[in-house]
């Protein structure tokens, strides 16, 4: 046990129980730095360093650095944060593990024990990215997509299983719980934690503030409990796992006071996209984001949690509320035991860290201030969850967005006329030698040219006889809804505005209003705490009178599992070009993420989901025009519909109990039998079945050595993409469908594999034959080298130098280009603008850039967690100098790049240079910044990325 600056100290941890813990007040007594000023997530970091300084990894230092931030300019020093968990979903998990499992080979191929590969800190493993949305709008529809799911994932299943077994660290929560992020909330953290040791040669118990990373951006959800965590790339985790501190740059700490209270009518979903689109605009990338205040302390949990959980969308590292008396109360009304909500409380008080803080208190390194009484009723979209509008100006939003030109963000759909509908017949007669209802899947989809290469249900075969679609007659246009989805951790961690769907569905049904048949209507609970309260309540069955049956716990259509539309459906969007539009409850709308059909994608309350399925389309304005007719022919308005916070509070009241937490978060095995019915390989090292396509062993350890190479400059590149802004992780690596004339669906149909069981890209994640194939095949990406065109397409040259190469370029697939340069080794460049790699904290984002080949990435700016997974995967992540980009250089993608001042003695932020030969022989040099952001980065990038350093690391100590 550490204590070199003798914090260590006793309190009272309740219920009997006596602790120590390392203590902050102490640390400033000895006048280390004034502690009692610090922001409180500052503070829970410095914890951490204070206890794990042990010389080496930890100095003496970094708690004097970090102890002494200063507000206004904080240190440019990484701290080196041990985290005390870590949290995983499937599908950056099973990649993850996928990794360990090959580390565990090469370390038997070198002739040492594989048992060396061993989570050093707890890891919990949530499955809920895997179930798609193929049945919907039926009572059946959720046992019916966890069949297909369970059909469709048996091989990742077989491997998690087997890591199940092989690690003993390594706890996994099967499919049908949750979303890990709720999980995360409601049942896995745990506030404050406690190891036992030794204390002057007596056993104790030393006690510690819950910390996390997770690989998943939305990890910061967990922030709304007072809980320090965030997203991290699944490779950053990974040696967090094996023994590394998380490192990162001593933040700024943005304060946002809040005061005042929600009015009537205004939801947390429309806070959240308020605090989005203003902490966007105060450009808080990288920074810590802190709310405190009376408005802060008004907030419940649920509330904060939905608060922390949109962190990525507005750019920051963490969304924090403090610790208080409402945090406690959370952990008690979910079913935490007496003696664990005593030791959160206590502790939190021994440190001095209990309570909401006020103005004037902390010391903060920019201060914001809200109102939560101006927040208005809003949406976002349609392509990026900042882009907030007014709830009365959605209807002339996206009228103007519908004409303007394509190149300023909008549609160009010049004169279009909106009233105009095409009608689709979406009957049919009952199923026949396993089609749909009266239509010929195959013929149908090749007609529409069909993306949406999610596998169609085949009912007579795999589902006795179930209908995954729904029937009658309907009117499509421009702006119409075909997808309303309650789905997502951002809202369905709510009760309160989940409740309010409920009776907002309550009172349309009462009234005999339907959703239209065109529409896809879900409801993905983020836990079945949530199916609880609303049978309880007894709602959930006017949500399923309108179509929003329960279709499954797990993150769906926001990741993109939103399952494919009727046939008929997709053939009139391709047949008249129509910009059609989802709506739903998540977190993020990037393009061709909710589906890559749907071109308008708009963020709101569950409520105003169920609102907008029911007015059909988002071409009006909600609080002056009709949603629609009630049975007896009157217009009926979204302000007959509402339900006042009355309403919602008593339907509360009646629904929660700390029991029904302590139940459903019980014996996960025994509550899924199919999962049980999976058989796993056991052993310490996994048997790589090479007739697998959905679990391959990487390439990463391929011809490993203890040798480290030398940083060498870049030569004779050449250019497989140049990029705008805002190109992020689902354009760059999609999660969704596969479509089959890519790359990816060409392999998979070489391997026997028919399009309907393609499965989605993040489904295989764990074969890199198929990932490094989908690398920049998003079907809406613009490689400005081929002008005009969308989706995974650049123009190949040839070598830099020599008879091959070529002036004029021929246009391929990015990945066949890729290959064909890596056969001649020539190395290549990305080029792109701001905000590079937003999104999801999506390892194979990087993992796929650099199986292609390509050396370096040169970008107007980064998303923090993919700048830090390219560094992590020993691609060189380079910043123009502002003002500066690929468009402003007039590259068009022929020309040949080198990267030169790179050595062994580079520094972090370096100045380098990017020297740039035309066609023509005309030279340009251009300085652009290094952004290798910290000396452990050097490191990583030294040995050719994280993994191989921690196993040169871990084999030099075995």
């Amino acid at each position: 046990m550490n204590d070199e600056f003798k914090t260590l100290q006793k309190f009272d941890a309740g219920n009997g129980r006596e602790g120590f813990f390392h203590s902050l007040p102490e640390l400033e007594t000895q006048g280390v730095g004034k502690i009692s000023r610090l922001p409180i997530s500052i503070r829970i970091v410095l914890e951490s360093v204070l206890r794990n300084c042990e010389g080496k990894k930890v100095r003496g230092k970094d708690v004097e650095t970090l102890a002494r931030w200063d507000a206004k300019k904080p240190a440019n020093e990484e701290i080196p944060f041990v985290v005390a968990r870590i949290v995983l979903q499937d599908f950056t998990g099973v990649p993850l593990v996928v990794d360990l499992a090959a580390m565990r080979s090469a370390v038997k191929r070198l002739g040492g024990d594989p048992k060396i590969i061993e989570p050093l800190v707890p890891v919990d493993l949530v499955v809920d990215h895997s179930v798609q949305v193929d049945f919907f709008g039926s009572a059946q529809a959720l046992r019916l997509n966890l069949e297909m799911e369970f059909k469709r994932n048996r091989e990742r299943y077989q491997f998690l299983k087997w890591g199940q077994q092989a690690f003993k660290t390594f706890q996994l929560i099967p499919p049908g719980i949750g979303i890990v992020h709720q999980v995360n909330l409601e049942y896995l953290a745990k506030g404050v934690l406690s190891q036992k040791s030794e204390v002057g040669g007596q056993r104790s118990e030393i006690f510690y503030p819950d910390t996390l990373v997770g690989t998943d951006s939305h990890t910061t959800m967990i922030n709304g409990l007072g809980v320090v965590g965030w997203g991290v790339g699944g490779i950053e985790a990974e040696a967090g796992m094996l023994g590394q501190p998380v490192y990162f740059l001593t933040p700024e700490v943005v304060g946002v006071h809040l005061s005042g209270r929600l009015k009537e009518g205004v939801t947390a979903t429309d806070l959240v996209l308020h605090i989005t689109q203003m902490l966007r605009a105060q450009k808080v990338v990288g920074k810590f984001v802190e709310f405190y205040g009376e408005g802060a302390a008004s907030l419940p949990v649920p509330d904060r949690a939905t608060i922390g959980n949109m962190s990525p969308e507005y750019g920051a590292t963490i969304g924090y509320f403090p610790v208080d008396q409402e945090s406690v109360n959370y952990l008690r009304a979910t079913g935490r035991s007496d003696e664990q909500c005593a030791a959160f409380e206590n502790y939190f008080r021994a440190q001095k860290m209990f309570g909401m803080p006020r103005k004037g208190e902390i010391d903060y390194s920019i201060d914001l201030e809200l109102d939560l009484g101006h927040v208005q009723p809003g949406v976002a979209g349609p392509k990026r969850p900042q882009d907030r509008i007014n709830l009365p100006d959605l209807g002339q939003t996206f009228r103007s967005l519908l004409q303007k030109p394509v190149t300023d963000g909008g549609y160009g759909k010049e004169n279009v006329d909106l009233a105009a509908k095409h009608l689709v017949q979406l009957n049919g007669s009952a199923p026949q030698n396993g089609d749909m209802p009266g239509i010929d899947p195959g013929e149908e989809l090749n007609k529409a040219e069909m993306v949406t290469n999610r596998p169609t249900p085949d009912p007579a075969k795999d589902l006795k006889g179930a209908d995954p679609f729904r029937h009658g007659e309907s009117k499509i246009g421009h702006g119409s809804v075909l997808i309303a989805a309650i789905t997502s951790c951002t809202n369905t961690s709510n009760p309160s505005v989940m409740l309010a769907a409920g009776l907002l569905a309550k009172k349309a049904v009462e009234r005999g209003m339907r959703v239209d048949p065109a529409v896809k209507t879900s409801l993905a609970p983020g836990s079945r705490v949530v199916s609880d309260y609303l049978t309880k309540t007894g709602l959930q069955s006017y949500l399923d009178q309108l179509g929003f049956n329960l279709v499954g716990y797990g993150c769906t259509t926001c990741i993109g599992n939103s399952g494919p539309l009727h046939p008929k459906i997709e053939k009139a969007i391709h047949d008249y070009d129509l910009v059609a539009a989802s709506v739903l409850s998540g977190n993020r709308n990037f393009e061709a993420r909710v589906h890559q059909n749907i071109k308008a994608n708009f963020l709101m309350s569950p409520p105003l989901v169920v609102a907008f399925a029911l007015a059909g389309r988002v071409d009006l304005d909600l609080t002056k025009e009709p949603i629609g007719k009630d049975k007896d022919g009157k217009e009926t308005f979204l302000r007959d519909l509402w339900p006042s916070l009355k309403e919602v509070r008593d339907a509360m009241q009646s629904a929660l109990t700390p029991e029904v937490f302590r139940r459903l978060y019980r014996d996960f095995a025994n509550q899924n039998p199919k999962w049980n019915e999976i058989p796993s390989s056991t052993g310490d090292i996994y048997q790589w079945d090479e007739k697998s396509d959905y679990i391959h062993e990487p390439p990463f350890f391929k011809d490993f050595s203890m040798e480290v190479g030398k940083i060498q400059n870049i030569v004779g590149a050449r250019a497989l993409g140049i990029f705008g802004d805002s190109v992020t992780t689902d354009h760059i690596s999609p999660a969704g469908a596969i479509k089959a004339s890519s790359p990816a669906g060409q392999y998979l149909i070489s391997r026997g594999i028919k399009p309907e069981d393609f499965n989605s890209y993040g489904s295989r994640r764990g074969n890199d034959l198929v990932m490094t194939r989908g690398t920049f095949a998003n079907v809406r990406i613009k490689n400005l080298m081929v002008p005009g065109t969308e989706g995974g397409v650049t123009k190949y040259y040839g070598p830099s130098t020599g008879p091959a190469a070529s002036t004029s370029g021929d246009q391929m697939s990015i990945y066949d280009a890729a290959m064909k340069y890596q056969k001649d080794n020539v190395p290549l460049v990305i080029l792109a603008g701001h905000e590079y790699g937003t999104g999801s904290s999506r390892d194979w984002a990087a993992k796929g850039t650099r199986l292609l080949g390509v050396k370096a990435v040169i970008a107007a700016s980064f998303e923090r967690i993919h700048r830090s997974n390219l560094v992590g995967m020993g691609v060189l992540p380079l910043q123009f100098s502002e003002g500066t980009n690929g468009q402003t250089l007039n590259l068009d993608g022929s020309e040949i790049f080198s990267i030169t001042g790179l050595s062994d003695s580079i520094e972090p932020g370096k100045t380098v240079t990017l020297e740039i030969r035309r066609r023509n022989g005309e030279r340009d040099s251009v300085p652009v910044r290094l952004r290798i952001d910290t000396p452990i980065e050097i490191d990583y990038y030294r040995h050719g990325g994280i993994l191989q350093f921690v196993l040169r690391q871990l084999l030099a100590k075995a």
